[in-house]
C-alpha cells in the first residue's frame, strides 16, 4: 500500500508517539526517565525491530524516499529544543558554586575527551568510514564520551528529589558548564570535519569567534531591552514571538554556513536571552509542548531507524562496543568522582555526582548523529555508540538509588539550621500538605487555630510533579503569589500566622510527604481532602497513601466552606481512635473566640447508670461542654446534632462514623455531604481501630 507523502508523515508521526508514549509508561514504572522510552521507541520501529520481524510493514511505513521529509521535521524540532536548552542555562547558577563546578566540569571533559581520543586512535584502522581524516575520527570520539545530557539530567534529578540538595545543585551546574563547553569542541570538530584543509578550518574557526562576539556585544543588550519592555507593557504578543523566532531562524543558518552547525547557533541563541524577568519562562511555555512532544521524538524515531543492532554480528564487535561503554563510563564517573572528592564533597556524594554526570541519552545522540551525517562514522560505530548512550543513561537511576539511597537524600535535602525553641517540650508541629489553591485558605484558618498556643511551628509543603519541559524542573519552587501555597500563605498572613513553606519536585508525593514529616518531627500532618472522591465514598489517591504509611497522627479537611472556626463539634463514640481527635478539639478550643461542643455518642439502652466514656475521660479538657447522647447510628446523631450550627466538626477516623482506614461506605457519605466542614482524624499510635463501639 502507498500513500501520498503527506499522509505518510502524519502516520509516520502517529506511530512515534503511540509507541514511544506506550513504552514510556513501561519505562517510568520502572523508574527510568521518558528519554528512554522514545529512543527505544525508535528502536522498535527500526530495522533493528519491526525491520526484522516485519519487513514489508517498515517498508510501508518508513519507506526509503520518505527519510528525507522525516529528518528535515526532526532537525526543526532539535532546533527549537537545543533553543530550549539554551534558555535552561542561567549564569545565575554558578554563584557560589564557581570554583567547584568548573574544577568538576572541566574534569569531567578533559578526561573521558582524552580516553575517547585514544579509543579513536585504537579503532580509526578497523572501524572508521573511508575517507575520513585520522583527526577527525579521534576528535569526535573525544568529543562523544565527553557528553552530559543535561535536559535529560534534570529530570533524574527531579524524579529523585534532588533538585534542592547539595548533590543536585553543583551537578546542574557542572552539567549546565559541561554543555557549553562540549558543543565548543563539537563546533570546532564539525568545522574541523566540513573543512578541506587547516586553513579553512581556522578561518571558520575565526568566523565563530566572531560570530559569539557579535551575539553577547549586539543582540544580547538588544534582547534584555526587549525582555525589559516584554515584563513592563504588553506581554509576550504574538509579534514578539515571531521577531524571536525570526532571530532564532537567522542565528542558526549563519552558523550552518559558518561551517560549525545550525543546532549551535540555537544553543546560543538561547544562551544569551535575559533569564530575568518572565521572558524565557514564557517562551518555554508556548514552543515547549510543540518541540518536546511533538516534534523531538521524530528526532529519536529517525535516530532508531538508522540504528541497525544487527551490524553488530561477531563477538569481537560487541566486545568493542563494551569496551566503549567502559571507556565512556570509566571516563565520566572516574574524572567527575575525583574532581568532586579533591573539592570536599564526601565520597558518596562524589560518586553520586559522578554517576549523574555519565548520564548521556539525548545529547549524545544529537552529536552521534550530526557525526553519521558528516561521514566521521560509520553506521556500525554509530550503532555501538547509541548502545553506549542507552546503557549509560539507563543505569543512572539504579545505579544512584544504591550509592545514595533515599535516607542520605533526606539528609542532604532537608538539611537546615537549627531553629530556635523555648526551653522545655517540644514544641507542636504542623505540616499542611497543599495541592491545590481552592484548599489553602481552609488549612490555613485550621493550622492558625492549632498554632494559636505558645511554642507551635507551622510549615507549608507543597509538592510538584515531574513535568516532562525541560524548564519546569529547573525552577526551584513556584512563585508564592501562584498556586496552592501562595493561596495558603496569603491567608496565614491575615491571620498573622508565621509558616515556614516548602516546596520540591516529587514522583511520589506520598512517601515524601511522610518523610518530611518525620525530619520536621511533625506532630500532626493536614491534608485536603478531593470532593470529587468523596462522592465516591472514598479518601483516595494521595490522600489514601498517606493514611497507610504516615508515622503519627493525620487530619483530613473535608472544606465546606471554612471561613472561620468559632463553634467546634467534637463528636465521640468511645473508640480509642476518638482520643486524638479530642486532643485536637481541646487545643483548637484553646484559641480566642472557639467555643468547644463535645456530642459523646452512646448505644442505646445505656442509661445514666453506663460507664464514662474512657475516650472523653482520657481528654478532661472538652468534658466541661459535654454532652451525651443515645443513638444507633453515631453518623446519624452527629449529623442532626450538626444542623444546630456549627463551623467545624472534629472526630476519629474510625468504623463507627463510616470510617475504616483509608475508605468509608454508606454511613460516611452522609457527614461528607454536612453543611459544616470536617476534620478527620487518624493516629498510628491508636493502634487497631475499634471495629464497633465500646461497650
Amino acid at each position: 500500500m502507498e500513500f501520498n507523502p503527506l499522509t505518510l508523515l502524519l502516520l509516520q508521526i502517529a506511530a512515534v508517539l503511540l509507541v514511544s508514549r506506550s513504552l514510556g509508561v513501561v519505562t517510568q514504572w520502572i523508574g527510568q526517565p521518558l528519554v528512554i522510552a522514545e529512543v527505544l521507541a525508535g528502536i522498535v520501529l527500526g530495522p533493528s525491530l519491526l525491520g526484522w520481524l516485519w519487513p514489508e510493514a517498515m517498508a510501508t511505513l518508513f519507506p526509503q524516499q520518505s527519510m528525507p521529509a522525516l529528518r528535515m521535521l526532526s532537525q526543526v524540532g532539535l532546533v527549537l529544543f537545543m533553543f530550549l536548552v539554551g534558555l535552561e542555562f542561567d549564569p545565575r547558577l554558578l554563584q557560589g558554586r564557581a570554583r567547584a563546578s568548573v574544577i568538576i566540569s572541566h574534569s569531567s571533559i578533559v578526561v573521558p575527551f582524552a580516553l575517547g581520543a585514544v579509543a579513536g586512535w585504537w579503532l580509526y584502522d578497523a572501524y572508521a568510514a573511508e575517507g575520513v581524516s585520522y583527526v577527525s575520527f579521534v576528535l569526535f570520539l573525544g568529543v562523544a564520551m565527553s557528553v552530559t545530557a543535561f535536559p535529560v539530567l534534570a529530570r533524574i534529578l527531579s524524579e529523585r528529589n534532588l533538585l534542592g540538595s547539595r548533590v543536585g545543585a553543583l551537578t546542574m551546574t557542572c552539567a549546565a558548564v559541561d554543555d557549553v563547553t562540549a558543543w565548543c569542541l563539537l563546533a570546532f570538530v564539525v568545522a574541523v570535519a566540513r573543512a578541506h584543509g587547516l586553513e579553512q578550518a581556522l578561518w571558520t574557526t575565526v568566523l565563530a569567534l566572531a560570530y559569539i562576539a557579535l551575539m553577547l556585544k549586539v543582540v544580547r543588550p538588544f534582547l534584555g531591552r526587549l525582555g525589559m519592555r516584554v515584563a513592563s507593557r504588553e506581554g509576550l504578543t504574538s509579534t514578539v514571538v515571531a521577531l524571536i523566532l525570526l532571530l532564532l531562524i537567522a542565528s542558526s543558518t549563519i552558523t550552518e554556513m559558518i561551517g560549525i552547525h545550525a543546532l549551535f547557533g540555537a544553543f546560543l541563541f538561547g544562551a544569551i536571552l535575559p533569564k530575568e524577568g518572565r521572558l524565557a519562562e514564557m517562551l518555554a511555555e508556548k514552543l515547549e509542548a510543540v518541540a518536546v512532544v511533538l516534534l523531538l521524538p521524530l528526532f529519536f524515531a529517525y535516530s532508531g531507524l538508522r540504528t541497525e543492532i544487527g551490524l553488530l554480528q561477531t563477538p569481537a564487535e560487541w566486545l568493542v562496543a563494551l569496551g566503549l561503554i567502559g571507556v565512556a563510563s570509566l571516563g565520566k564517573f572516574g574524572g567527575s568522582t575525583l574532581a568532586a572528592r579533591l573539592t570536599g564533597m564526601r565520597w558518596r556524594e562524589a560518586s553520586a555526582l559522578g554517576i549523574l554526570m555519565n548520564t548521556r541519552g539525548l545529547m549524545e545522540l544529537i552529536v552521534l548523529n550530526i557525526g553519521l551525517d558528516l561521514g566521521v562514522i560509520s553506521p556500525t560505530v554509530f550503532t555501538m555508540l547509541v548502545v553506549m548512550a542507552l546503557v549509560t543513561t539507563f543505569t543512572t537511576t539504579p545505579v544512584l538509588a544504591l550509592v545514595y539511597p533515599d535516607r542520605e537524600l533526606a539528609r542532604d535535602r532537608l538539611a537546615a539550621p537549627p531553629e530556635t525553641e523555648v526551653a522545655g517540650a517540644a514544641p507542636f508541629t504542623a505540616m499542611v500538605s497543599l495541592s491545590h489553591s481552592d484548599r489553602g485558605p481552609g488549612l490555613a484558618l485550621l493550622a492558625g487555630a492549632l498554632a494559636a498556643q505558645r511554642q507551635a511551628r507551622v510549615y507549608a509543603l507543597h509538592l510538584r510533579l515531574p513535568s516532562d519541559r525541560p524548564s519546569a524542573v529547573l525552577r526551584d519552587e513556584q512563585d508564592a503569589d501562584e498556586g496552592p501555597l501562595g493561596a495558603f500563605l496569603r491567608q496565614a498572613g491575615e491571620l498573622a500566622l508565621a509558616v515556614k513553606p516548602l516546596s520540591f519536585v516529587s514522583a511520589e508525593p506520598a512517601t515524601d510527604i511522610c518523610r518530611t514529616a518525620r525530619a520536621k518531627q511533625a506532630s500532626l500532618v493536614l491534608l485536603g481532602a478531593h470532593k470529587p472522591l468523596l462522592l465516591e465514598g472514598s479518601f483516595g489517591g494521595t490522600v489514601s497513601e498517606v493514611l497507610e504509611q504516615a508515622p503519627g497522627t493525620v487530619g483530613v479537611l473535608i472544606d465546606h466552606g471554612l471561613t472561620k472556626i468559632e463553634r467546634v463539634l467534637v463528636a465521640c463514640a468511645g473508640s480509642t481512635a476518638d482520643v486524638e481527635a479530642l486532643r485536637l478539639a481541646a487545643r483548637i478550643g484553646a484559641a480566642p473566640g472557639v467555643r468547644i461542643t463535645t456530642l459523646c455518642v452512646a448505644p442505646p439502652g445505656g442509661g445514666k447508670n453506663a460507664e464514662p466514656c474512657p475516650a472523653c475521660a482520657a481528654v478532661p479538657e472538652v468534658a466541661a461542654g459535654m454532652r451525651t447522647v443515645e443513638h444507633a447510628s453515631p453518623a446519624a446523631a452527629v449529623l442532626d446534632e450538626v444542623r444546630r450550627g456549627y463551623d467545624l466538626v472534629i472526630l476519629g477516623m474510625h468504623e463507627d462514623w463510616g470510617l475504616s482506614g483509608s475508605r468509608f461506605g454508606f454511613r460516611r457519605r452522609t457527614l461528607a455531604e454536612s453543611p459544616a466542614s470536617i476534620l478527620a482524624v487518624h493516629s498510628a499510635e491508636a493502634g487497631q481501630i475499634s471495629a464497633g463501639r465500646s461497650a
